[in-house]
Protein backbone atom coordinates (compact mmCIF):
# COMPACT_ATOMS: atom_id res chain seq x y z
CA UNK A 1 0.00 0.00 0.00
CA UNK A 2 1.62 3.42 -0.97
CA UNK A 3 1.72 6.09 1.23
CA UNK A 4 0.14 9.90 0.15
CA UNK A 5 2.98 11.11 1.17
CA UNK A 6 4.70 8.54 -1.48
CA UNK A 7 1.91 9.15 -4.14
CA UNK A 8 2.27 13.08 -3.97
CA UNK A 9 6.53 12.63 -4.34
CA UNK A 10 5.71 10.34 -7.38
CA UNK A 11 3.84 12.57 -9.02
CA UNK A 12 7.63 14.95 -8.98
CA UNK A 13 8.61 15.36 -12.70
CA UNK A 14 11.55 16.58 -13.93
CA UNK A 15 10.81 20.44 -13.57
CA UNK A 16 10.14 19.60 -10.06
CA UNK A 17 13.95 17.96 -9.72
CA UNK A 18 15.41 21.01 -11.42
CA UNK A 19 13.98 23.52 -8.85
CA UNK A 20 14.92 21.78 -5.77
CA UNK A 21 18.51 23.31 -5.76
CA UNK A 22 19.46 21.87 -2.40
CA UNK A 23 18.61 18.00 -3.60
CA UNK A 24 20.85 19.03 -6.84
CA UNK A 25 23.79 20.03 -3.89
CA UNK A 26 23.28 16.78 -2.09
CA UNK A 27 23.62 14.84 -5.39
CA UNK A 28 26.74 16.29 -6.61
CA UNK A 29 28.40 16.22 -3.04
CA UNK A 30 27.53 12.62 -2.49
CA UNK A 31 29.13 11.90 -6.03
CA UNK A 32 31.94 13.75 -6.18
CA UNK A 33 32.52 11.61 -2.79
CA UNK A 34 32.13 8.38 -4.04
CA UNK A 35 34.65 9.18 -6.56
CA UNK A 36 37.41 10.15 -4.23
CA UNK A 37 36.50 6.60 -2.59
CA UNK A 38 36.66 4.76 -5.83
CA UNK A 39 40.28 6.95 -6.40
CA UNK A 40 41.52 5.59 -3.97
CA UNK A 41 40.69 2.01 -4.39
CA UNK A 42 43.73 2.34 -7.05
CA UNK A 43 46.36 3.74 -4.87
CA UNK A 44 48.73 0.18 -3.77
CA UNK A 45 50.04 0.24 -0.44
CA UNK A 46 53.63 1.39 -0.29
CA UNK A 47 56.13 -1.33 -0.53
CA UNK A 48 53.89 -4.21 -2.27
CA UNK A 49 54.06 -4.93 -5.91
CA UNK A 50 50.41 -4.86 -6.92
CA UNK A 51 51.19 -7.06 -9.93
CA UNK A 52 52.71 -9.94 -7.46
CA UNK A 53 49.87 -10.17 -5.23
CA UNK A 54 47.40 -9.64 -8.39
CA UNK A 55 48.93 -12.72 -9.42
CA UNK A 56 48.56 -14.71 -6.56
CA UNK A 57 45.52 -13.30 -5.49
CA UNK A 58 44.03 -15.16 -9.26
CA UNK A 59 45.90 -18.08 -8.99
CA UNK A 60 44.76 -18.80 -5.28
CA UNK A 61 40.92 -17.75 -5.28
CA UNK A 62 40.00 -16.94 -9.06
CA UNK A 63 38.30 -14.32 -7.72
CA UNK A 64 35.82 -16.66 -5.56
CA UNK A 65 36.24 -17.61 -1.78
CA UNK A 66 37.54 -15.49 1.17
CA UNK A 67 39.51 -13.10 -0.23
CA UNK A 68 36.81 -12.62 -2.82
CA UNK A 69 34.40 -11.98 -0.38
CA UNK A 70 36.20 -9.24 0.99
CA UNK A 71 36.89 -8.12 -2.67
CA UNK A 72 33.46 -8.05 -3.39
CA UNK A 73 32.50 -5.45 -0.33
CA UNK A 74 35.93 -3.32 -0.84
CA UNK A 75 35.09 -2.98 -4.73
CA UNK A 76 38.30 -4.33 -6.26
CA UNK A 77 40.49 -3.03 -3.56
CA UNK A 78 41.69 -6.52 -1.61
CA UNK A 79 42.16 -7.55 -5.66
CA UNK A 80 44.69 -4.58 -5.87
CA UNK A 81 46.12 -3.94 -2.47
CA UNK A 82 44.79 -0.33 -2.02
CA UNK A 83 45.14 1.73 0.88
CA UNK A 84 41.38 1.06 1.13
CA UNK A 85 41.69 -2.61 0.99
CA UNK A 86 40.08 -3.05 4.68
CA UNK A 87 36.68 -0.59 3.21
CA UNK A 88 34.49 0.30 5.78
CA UNK A 89 33.70 -3.15 6.90
CA UNK A 90 35.86 -2.84 10.67
CA UNK A 91 32.95 -0.29 11.49
CA UNK A 92 30.60 -2.67 10.09
CA UNK A 93 32.06 -5.30 12.49
CA UNK A 94 32.01 -2.85 15.77
CA UNK A 95 28.76 -1.41 14.96
CA UNK A 96 27.04 -4.96 15.44
CA UNK A 97 29.36 -5.28 18.41
CA UNK A 98 28.39 -2.71 20.15
CA UNK A 99 24.61 -3.50 19.38
CA UNK A 100 24.85 -6.49 20.53
CA UNK A 101 26.43 -5.69 23.96
CA UNK A 102 24.42 -2.89 24.30
CA UNK A 103 21.31 -5.29 24.91
CA UNK A 104 23.23 -7.94 27.00
CA UNK A 105 25.31 -5.11 29.16
CA UNK A 106 23.44 -3.02 31.76
CA UNK A 107 25.55 -0.41 31.69
CA UNK A 108 25.89 0.10 28.12
CA UNK A 109 22.00 -0.21 27.45
CA UNK A 110 21.35 2.57 29.84
CA UNK A 111 23.58 4.99 28.48
CA UNK A 112 21.72 3.42 24.67
CA UNK A 113 18.45 4.34 26.42
CA UNK A 114 19.58 8.24 27.55
CA UNK A 115 18.03 9.33 23.96
CA UNK A 116 20.26 11.75 21.54
CA UNK A 117 23.58 11.77 24.29
CA UNK A 118 23.62 8.10 24.70
CA UNK A 119 23.60 7.44 21.05
CA UNK A 120 26.90 9.77 20.89
CA UNK A 121 28.25 7.94 23.56
CA UNK A 122 27.54 4.64 21.75
CA UNK A 123 29.12 6.14 18.51
CA UNK A 124 31.98 6.95 20.34
CA UNK A 125 33.02 3.43 22.04
CA UNK A 126 31.64 2.03 18.26
CA UNK A 127 34.77 4.18 16.67
CA UNK A 128 37.02 3.02 19.55
CA UNK A 129 36.33 -0.57 18.50
CA UNK A 130 37.00 0.33 15.02
CA UNK A 131 40.27 1.05 15.25
CA UNK A 132 41.35 -1.59 17.26
CA UNK A 133 39.47 -4.00 14.91
CA UNK A 134 41.39 -2.17 11.85
CA UNK A 135 45.17 -2.47 13.84
CA UNK A 136 44.19 -6.17 14.32
CA UNK A 137 42.91 -6.45 10.33
CA UNK A 138 45.57 -4.15 9.07
CA UNK A 139 48.85 -6.33 10.88
CA UNK A 140 46.87 -9.61 9.76
CA UNK A 141 47.01 -8.43 6.07
CA UNK A 142 50.65 -6.70 6.46
CA UNK A 143 51.59 -10.24 8.27
CA UNK A 144 50.21 -12.12 5.15
CA UNK A 145 51.30 -10.05 2.34
CA UNK A 146 55.22 -10.45 3.76
CA UNK A 147 54.64 -14.26 2.55
CA UNK A 148 52.96 -13.96 -0.63
CA UNK A 149 54.94 -15.18 -3.26
CA UNK A 150 53.83 -15.22 -6.97
CA UNK A 151 56.06 -17.43 -9.54
CA UNK A 152 58.82 -17.35 -7.54
CA UNK A 153 58.63 -13.29 -7.00
CA UNK A 154 57.73 -11.98 -3.58
CA UNK A 155 54.81 -9.31 -3.07
CA UNK A 156 56.88 -7.32 -0.31
CA UNK A 157 60.58 -6.28 -1.44
CA UNK A 158 61.40 -5.22 1.86
CA UNK A 159 59.68 -6.69 4.44
CA UNK A 160 60.29 -6.34 8.19
CA UNK A 161 58.64 -4.43 11.00
CA UNK A 162 58.85 -0.59 9.19
CA UNK A 163 56.94 -2.55 6.68
CA UNK A 164 54.33 -4.03 9.18
CA UNK A 165 53.95 -1.10 10.66
CA UNK A 166 53.88 1.29 8.24
CA UNK A 167 50.78 -0.62 6.14
CA UNK A 168 48.93 -1.69 9.46
CA UNK A 169 49.19 2.45 9.71
CA UNK A 170 48.05 2.88 6.86
CA UNK A 171 45.37 0.34 6.16
CA UNK A 172 44.02 2.17 9.51
CA UNK A 173 43.92 5.58 8.07
CA UNK A 174 42.26 4.32 5.36
CA UNK A 175 38.92 3.25 7.63
CA UNK A 176 39.09 5.88 9.60
CA UNK A 177 39.24 8.43 6.49
CA UNK A 178 36.19 6.38 4.52
CA UNK A 179 34.64 6.75 7.92
CA UNK A 180 34.62 10.73 7.54
CA UNK A 181 33.86 10.34 4.58
CA UNK A 182 30.72 8.08 4.91
CA UNK A 183 29.38 11.18 7.72
CA UNK A 184 30.17 13.83 5.33
CA UNK A 185 27.87 11.64 2.95
CA UNK A 186 24.92 11.32 5.33
CA UNK A 187 25.00 15.29 6.60
CA UNK A 188 25.95 17.05 3.37
CA UNK A 189 24.71 14.80 0.40
CA UNK A 190 22.11 11.99 0.23
CA UNK A 191 21.64 8.23 1.97
CA UNK A 192 23.66 6.82 4.15
CA UNK A 193 27.25 7.19 3.05
CA UNK A 194 28.79 4.15 4.97
CA UNK A 195 26.07 2.22 3.01
CA UNK A 196 26.61 3.99 -0.32
CA UNK A 197 30.30 3.61 0.02
CA UNK A 198 29.65 -0.12 0.12
CA UNK A 199 27.40 -0.25 -2.75
CA UNK A 200 29.32 1.87 -4.56
CA UNK A 201 32.07 -0.43 -4.41
CA UNK A 202 30.11 -3.38 -5.29
CA UNK A 203 28.32 -1.45 -8.29
CA UNK A 204 31.97 -0.64 -9.88
CA UNK A 205 32.97 -4.19 -10.30
CA UNK A 206 29.95 -5.55 -11.65
CA UNK A 207 30.52 -4.38 -15.19
CA UNK A 208 33.80 -6.38 -15.19
CA UNK A 209 32.15 -9.61 -13.31
CA UNK A 210 30.05 -9.42 -16.17
CA UNK A 211 32.55 -9.21 -19.22
CA UNK A 212 34.54 -11.83 -17.27
CA UNK A 213 31.39 -14.02 -17.16
CA UNK A 214 30.57 -13.25 -20.89
CA UNK A 215 34.31 -14.04 -21.77
CA UNK A 216 34.68 -17.21 -20.29
CA UNK A 217 31.06 -17.98 -22.65
CA UNK A 218 32.62 -17.27 -25.51
CA UNK A 219 35.57 -19.48 -24.19
CA UNK A 220 33.46 -22.33 -24.27
CA UNK A 221 34.25 -22.14 -19.97
CA UNK A 222 30.88 -21.81 -19.20
CA UNK A 223 27.53 -22.77 -21.33
CA UNK A 224 25.65 -20.08 -23.25
CA UNK A 225 22.50 -20.75 -21.45
CA UNK A 226 23.90 -20.71 -17.85
CA UNK A 227 25.06 -17.07 -18.89
CA UNK A 228 21.19 -16.22 -19.96
CA UNK A 229 20.02 -18.34 -17.35
CA UNK A 230 21.92 -16.30 -14.87
CA UNK A 231 21.55 -12.75 -16.36
CA UNK A 232 17.54 -13.73 -16.54
CA UNK A 233 17.59 -15.07 -12.47
CA UNK A 234 19.52 -11.54 -11.52
CA UNK A 235 16.84 -9.41 -12.63
CA UNK A 236 14.04 -11.93 -11.55
CA UNK A 237 15.86 -12.06 -8.12
CA UNK A 238 16.06 -8.02 -7.28
CA UNK A 239 12.31 -7.88 -8.97
CA UNK A 240 12.06 -10.60 -5.84
CA UNK A 241 14.26 -8.25 -3.48
CA UNK A 242 12.54 -5.14 -4.11
CA UNK A 243 9.26 -7.01 -3.19
CA UNK A 244 10.37 -8.49 -0.04
CA UNK A 245 12.05 -5.30 1.07
CA UNK A 246 8.87 -3.32 0.64
CA UNK A 247 7.11 -5.71 2.48
CA UNK A 248 5.32 -5.11 5.77
CA UNK A 249 2.61 -6.08 8.04
CA UNK A 250 0.21 -2.69 9.32
CA UNK A 251 -0.93 -3.00 12.48
CA UNK A 252 -3.74 -0.88 13.54
CA UNK A 253 -3.14 1.71 16.35
CA UNK A 254 -6.34 3.17 17.99
CA UNK A 255 -5.83 6.68 19.88
CA UNK A 256 -8.58 7.74 22.03
CA UNK A 257 -11.02 11.03 22.11
CA UNK A 258 -9.65 13.65 23.60
CA UNK A 259 -10.43 16.84 25.26
CA UNK A 260 -9.14 19.99 24.68
CA UNK A 261 -10.22 22.99 26.14
CA UNK A 262 -13.59 23.12 25.27
CA UNK A 263 -13.76 21.09 22.40
CA UNK A 264 -13.56 17.39 22.19
CA UNK A 265 -11.29 16.08 19.33
CA UNK A 266 -12.05 12.75 17.69
CA UNK A 267 -9.98 9.49 18.32
CA UNK A 268 -7.47 8.60 15.51
CA UNK A 269 -6.45 5.74 13.74
CA UNK A 270 -2.53 5.21 12.95
CA UNK A 271 -0.86 1.97 11.91
CA UNK A 272 2.50 0.34 13.56
CA UNK A 273 4.78 -1.06 10.43
CA UNK A 274 6.58 -4.12 10.86
CA UNK A 275 8.92 -4.87 8.33
CA UNK A 276 8.96 -8.12 6.72
CA UNK A 277 13.29 -8.35 6.84
CA UNK A 278 13.92 -6.14 9.91
CA UNK A 279 17.33 -7.64 10.16
CA UNK A 280 18.34 -6.48 6.68
CA UNK A 281 21.46 -7.31 5.18
CA UNK A 282 23.38 -7.84 9.03
CA UNK A 283 22.56 -11.77 9.53
CA UNK A 284 24.32 -12.84 5.86
CA UNK A 285 26.80 -10.45 6.36
CA UNK A 286 27.61 -11.41 9.77
CA UNK A 287 27.23 -15.09 8.94
CA UNK A 288 29.40 -14.82 6.13
CA UNK A 289 32.03 -13.67 9.21
CA UNK A 290 31.74 -16.07 11.43
CA UNK A 291 32.41 -19.14 8.82
CA UNK A 292 35.62 -17.07 7.45
CA UNK A 293 37.16 -18.04 11.14
CA UNK A 294 38.85 -20.95 9.76
CA UNK A 295 40.00 -20.08 6.83
CA UNK A 296 41.36 -16.68 8.15
CA UNK A 297 43.30 -18.64 10.74
CA UNK A 298 44.30 -21.01 8.14
CA UNK A 299 45.82 -18.35 6.36
CA UNK A 300 47.79 -17.25 9.55
CA UNK A 301 49.01 -20.45 9.97
CA UNK A 302 50.19 -21.46 6.50
CA UNK A 303 51.42 -25.36 6.21
CA UNK A 304 51.94 -25.25 9.85
CA UNK A 305 48.53 -25.25 10.34
CA UNK A 306 47.77 -28.57 12.36
CA UNK A 307 45.22 -31.25 10.64
CA UNK A 308 42.05 -30.55 12.17
CA UNK A 309 42.19 -26.64 11.18
CA UNK A 310 43.20 -28.11 7.95
CA UNK A 311 40.29 -30.44 7.81
CA UNK A 312 37.85 -27.68 8.65
CA UNK A 313 39.24 -25.07 6.51
CA UNK A 314 38.31 -27.29 3.56
CA UNK A 315 35.22 -28.20 4.95
CA UNK A 316 34.09 -24.26 5.31
CA UNK A 317 35.31 -23.19 2.41
CA UNK A 318 33.06 -21.00 0.10
CA UNK A 319 30.64 -23.88 -1.94
CA UNK A 320 31.47 -26.67 0.01
CA UNK A 321 27.81 -28.36 1.33
CA UNK A 322 29.03 -27.70 5.04
CA UNK A 323 29.65 -24.21 4.81
CA UNK A 324 25.83 -23.71 2.56
CA UNK A 325 24.26 -25.67 5.87
CA UNK A 326 26.06 -23.81 8.47
CA UNK A 327 25.66 -20.37 6.57
CA UNK A 328 21.62 -20.70 6.15
CA UNK A 329 21.33 -21.89 10.15
CA UNK A 330 23.68 -19.06 10.94
CA UNK A 331 21.53 -16.55 9.13
CA UNK A 332 18.48 -17.69 10.47
CA UNK A 333 19.97 -17.41 13.77
CA UNK A 334 20.74 -14.44 13.25
CA UNK A 335 17.80 -12.71 11.63
CA UNK A 336 15.89 -13.69 14.82
CA UNK A 337 19.20 -12.22 17.01
CA UNK A 338 19.39 -8.76 15.49
CA UNK A 339 15.63 -8.19 15.05
CA UNK A 340 15.57 -8.84 18.67
CA UNK A 341 17.50 -6.22 19.36
CA UNK A 342 17.09 -3.50 16.95
CA UNK A 343 13.50 -3.57 17.53
CA UNK A 344 11.82 -4.43 21.32
CA UNK A 345 7.96 -5.55 21.64
CA UNK A 346 7.73 -4.22 25.54
CA UNK A 347 9.02 -0.91 24.31
CA UNK A 348 7.20 -0.11 21.82
CA UNK A 349 3.71 -1.47 23.50
CA UNK A 350 5.17 1.10 26.91
CA UNK A 351 5.06 3.82 24.23
CA UNK A 352 2.13 3.33 22.87
CA UNK A 353 0.46 3.39 26.38
CA UNK A 354 2.16 6.34 27.61
CA UNK A 355 0.49 8.10 24.58
CA UNK A 356 -2.98 6.58 24.91
CA UNK A 357 -2.80 4.21 21.73
CA UNK A 358 -3.64 0.70 22.09
CA UNK A 359 -4.66 -2.20 19.48
CA UNK A 360 -7.77 -3.25 19.05
CA UNK A 361 -8.75 -6.55 20.65
CA UNK A 362 -6.38 -5.81 23.02
CA UNK A 363 -5.29 -4.50 26.42
CA UNK A 364 -2.50 -1.63 26.59
CA UNK A 365 0.68 -3.18 27.87
CA UNK A 366 1.69 -6.76 28.96
CA UNK A 367 -0.84 -8.20 26.15
CA UNK A 368 -0.11 -5.88 23.44
CA UNK A 369 3.50 -6.99 23.71
CA UNK A 370 2.47 -10.70 23.49
CA UNK A 371 0.73 -9.24 20.47
CA UNK A 372 3.22 -7.22 18.97
CA UNK A 373 5.92 -10.62 19.62
CA UNK A 374 3.63 -12.83 18.02
CA UNK A 375 3.46 -11.36 15.11
CA UNK A 376 6.91 -10.23 14.80
CA UNK A 377 8.31 -13.60 15.52
CA UNK A 378 6.08 -14.75 11.93
CA UNK A 379 7.16 -12.18 9.99
CA UNK A 380 10.85 -12.97 10.87
CA UNK A 381 10.78 -16.93 10.55
CA UNK A 382 9.42 -15.13 6.98
CA UNK A 383 11.66 -13.30 6.42
CA UNK A 384 15.22 -15.19 7.81
CA UNK A 385 13.76 -17.87 5.04
CA UNK A 386 13.73 -15.27 1.95
CA UNK A 387 17.15 -13.95 3.38
CA UNK A 388 18.34 -17.60 3.01
CA UNK A 389 17.07 -18.44 0.04
CA UNK A 390 18.46 -14.97 -2.08
CA UNK A 391 22.02 -15.69 -0.45
CA UNK A 392 22.08 -19.60 -1.06
CA UNK A 393 20.65 -19.63 -4.36
CA UNK A 394 23.83 -18.20 -5.96
CA UNK A 395 26.03 -20.29 -3.98
CA UNK A 396 24.51 -23.27 -5.20
CA UNK A 397 24.82 -21.88 -8.75
CA UNK A 398 28.43 -20.99 -8.05
CA UNK A 399 29.57 -24.20 -6.63
CA UNK A 400 28.31 -25.85 -9.55
CA UNK A 401 29.42 -23.63 -12.48
CA UNK A 402 32.79 -21.70 -11.43
CA UNK A 403 32.76 -19.19 -13.96
CA UNK A 404 29.87 -17.58 -12.06
CA UNK A 405 31.47 -14.10 -10.52
CA UNK A 406 31.50 -13.43 -6.48
CA UNK A 407 29.54 -10.34 -7.39
CA UNK A 408 26.43 -11.64 -8.17
CA UNK A 409 25.82 -13.08 -5.00
CA UNK A 410 22.52 -12.83 -2.66
CA UNK A 411 25.06 -10.56 -0.38
CA UNK A 412 25.91 -8.47 -3.01
CA UNK A 413 22.23 -7.43 -4.44
CA UNK A 414 20.41 -7.21 -1.15
CA UNK A 415 22.53 -4.38 0.04
CA UNK A 416 22.69 -2.66 -3.68
CA UNK A 417 18.71 -2.98 -3.60
CA UNK A 418 18.62 -1.95 0.23
CA UNK A 419 20.44 0.71 -0.21
CA UNK A 420 19.01 2.04 -3.38
CA UNK A 421 15.75 1.90 -2.17
CA UNK A 422 16.22 3.98 1.21
CA UNK A 423 18.45 6.89 -1.01
CA UNK A 424 14.95 6.67 -3.63
CA UNK A 425 13.57 7.33 -0.36
CA UNK A 426 15.56 10.55 0.50
CA UNK A 427 15.05 11.79 -2.61
CA UNK A 428 11.14 11.37 -2.76
CA UNK A 429 11.46 13.45 0.74
CA UNK A 430 13.10 16.24 -0.86
CA UNK A 431 11.38 16.18 -3.76
CA UNK A 432 7.89 16.40 -1.69
CA UNK A 433 9.00 19.34 0.76
CA UNK A 434 10.28 21.26 -2.72
CA UNK A 435 6.30 20.42 -3.70
CA UNK A 436 5.18 21.70 -0.39
CA UNK A 437 7.26 24.85 -0.26
CA UNK A 438 5.84 25.76 -4.14
CA UNK A 439 2.21 25.41 -2.66
CA UNK A 440 3.14 27.57 -0.12
CA UNK A 441 4.55 30.55 -2.29
CA UNK A 442 1.65 29.55 -4.48
CA UNK A 443 -0.71 30.61 -1.90
CA UNK A 444 1.05 33.02 -0.16
CA UNK A 445 0.67 31.22 3.31
CA UNK A 446 2.89 32.09 6.03
CA UNK A 447 3.20 35.60 5.83
CA UNK A 448 6.26 35.52 3.73
CA UNK A 449 7.91 39.08 2.87
CA UNK A 450 8.51 39.82 -0.29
Amino acid sequence: MTSAAEQFASNASFSDFAKADELKKRLLFALGALIVYRIGTFIPIPGVDPDVFKAAFQSQTAGGGLLGTFNLFSGGAVERMAIFALNIMPYISASIIMQMMSSILPSLEAIKKEGEQGRRQINVYTRYLTVVLSLMQGFFIASTLQGTVSNGVAAVANPGFFFLFSTTITLTGGVLFLLWLGEQITARGIGNGVSLIIMAGIVAELPRAAAGMLAQGSAGALPGGVIVAVLLGAVALIAFVVFMERSQRRLMVQYPRRQVGNKMTQGEKSHLPLKLNTAGVIPPIFASSLLALPMTAFAAMGPNAPEWLQVAARNFAVGQPLYMLFYGLGILAFSFVYTSIVFNPTDVADNLKKYGGYIPGYRPGARTAEYIDFVLTRLTLIGAIYLVFVCLLPEFLRSQFSGIPVYLGGTSLLIVVSVTLDTVQQIQGYLLAQQYESLIKKSKIGGRRR
